[in-house]
């Protein structure tokens, strides 16, 4: 009995967070419902949250068939984002002349619209997954890499200094100070990155791509169906929030210090 009420605790707790999100996105759906219902305007034009569920089940099969390579194309090219950020963010560490002569062109590729950039991206590359990982690491790439650079900076000076007067190398205060004083800004900037990667992925099959969510929308527009696109548009959301929750997942996975300094700094009595 004491261990399902202590098993409960989570949940409820869960609960509590996500309860103010969830009313508001609640009040947000039954408004749109009512206003599609009663207001007399076409569900062609504007369907109600309703029919947009029920086409998303009747359709789930091909929904799911084309998320599937929006989701590939997604975490390759998060993954090729990440190890590029990380192992430039190690050499502009360790050889800081490289920031000032990388860091424009990094600001320059951000100011490239993504509009733009796909097709030439895809006629360069063809209609491939290449393409796809490409355009997907350029939008996440530069949040994660500021978001490194800035934590190794945000090392306290006196931890360095007490590593090197105990004969630490430069390699092994990177490892022991830099690095972990890195992990909060580096997850800041992994979650933010994450919600632009779908949007990349999606973005590069609206500019050529056989399959994907990108193109079923495309092609829900084409035949005047905006509740598949609706569809489409929640089924992309959701797979945002999927990896978001990931990415908070990996960090208390990875900072369990943290979350255990937040629970004594909430049961300290205040003064």
């Amino acid at each position: 009995m004491a261990s399902s009420s202590v098993a409960s605790r989570p949940i409820a707790s869960l609960l509590v967070k996500a309860g103010p999100a969830i009313i508001s996105v609640g009040l947000l759906l039954l408004a749109w419902e009512l206003y599609a219902s009663y207001s007399g305007i076409k569900p062609t034009i504007l369907p109600a949250p309703s029919r947009v569920f029920e086409q998303a089940m009747l359709n789930r099969e091909a929904l799911v068939d084309n998320a599937i390579p929006t989701i590939r194309a997604t975490l390759l090219g998060f993954a090729c984002s990440l190890s590029a950020a990380f192992a430039l963010s190690m050499l502009v560490d360790f050889f800081q002349p490289l920031r000032r002569a990388l860091f424009p062109v990094f600001i320059v590729s951000q100011t490239l619209p993504l509009v733009a950039i796909a097709p030439l991206v895809v006629l360069w590359f063809g209609f491939g997954l290449a393409p796809k990982i490409m355009l997907v690491a350029l939008v996440t790439f530069f949040p994660m890499l500021v978001a490194l650079v800035e934590g190794y900076e945000a090392t306290e000076a006196e931890v360095g200094q007490m590593l090197r007067a105990m004969g630490a190398g430069r390699w092994r205060i990177f490892v022991l100070a830099r690095l972990p004083s890195a992990l909060p800004y580096f997850f800041a900037g992994l979650r933010i990155s994450i919600t632009y990667a779908v949007v990349g992925a999606i973005f590069a099959e609206y500019a050529g791509a056989a399959k994907g969510l990108g193109i079923y929308m495309l092609n829900a527009k084409n035949n005047f169906r905006p509740d598949l696109v609706l569809a489409a548009v929640g089924a992309s959301a959701a797979l945002t929030l999927v990896l978001f929750g990931l990415t908070v997942l990996l960090q208390r996975l990875a900072m369990p210090w943290e979350r255990a300094g937040k629970e004594t700094a909430g049961k300290r009595p205040w003064r």
